[in-house]
């Protein structure tokens, strides 16, 4: 049997690579999922007022569900961060941003459509990308300095695995991702892998 050398390699176009199996891939869709949920349930718990971060009264502790703090109702899902819980450099830029309709607008599609796209696998490197976008613009009016670490706080955390769930294409276990990498549209538009 002959030997094949380099020169011999096939070459088949990039359309129709598919990436190698990664190790550990069904703990990155895993994690994947997780994360999705933290952005999915922050988007619901904000349309809704659940009572985890909207719509429990500091005081009594007790839950208005779909009460006057949801964004169904009208009430503003970051003017309270905004406003209150902005410190740092860039506190002054993001309290001018605070009780804009379309700032409550970006930041509510954010979270419906990241915590969509890495909880299904469709999208979720950009859905990853998005998030880390989303953290960072975060911690940027949250958190310099952390309260609890003199750098990192769960903004950073996050991030870092919403890096490697984009960098090891997570979206293509326990989900969808295969599939959606297949079709015509993301073969044509590779950035919404």
């Amino acid at each position: 049997m002959a030997m094949k050398t380099y020169e011999d390699k096939v070459l088949i176009p990039a359309s129709e690579y598919i990436e190698p199996e990664v190790k550990g891939g069904k703990v990155w869709g895993a994690l994947r999922i997780v994360l999705g949920s933290v952005f999915l349930w922050a988007f619901l718990d904000k349309l809704f007022a659940l009572g985890f971060s909207t719509g429990r009264n500091p005081e009594t502790g007790a839950i208005d569900f779909f009460g006057p703090d949801a964004w169904i109702n009208g009430a503003s899902p970051t003017a309270g961060f905004l406003e209150f819980g902005t410190k740092g450099p860039f506190a002054g830029f993001f309290q001018g941003l605070a009780g804009q309709a379309w700032v409550d607008w970006a930041f509510m599609l954010g979270l419906f459509f990241i915590g969509t796209a890495l909880i299904l696998g469709i999208g979720a490197r950009l859905g990853a990308i998005s998030g880390v976008v989303l953290l960072s613009t975060m911690y940027l009016a949250s958190a310099i300095w952390p309260e609890h670490h003199p750098v990192v706080d769960d903004h950073i955390a996050y991030s870092v695995a919403l890096i490697g769930l984009a960098y090891v294409g997570a979206g293509r276990y326990l989900g969808f991702g295969k599939w959606w990498e297949s079709t015509a549209f993301v073969k044509k538009y590779p950035i919404f892998k």
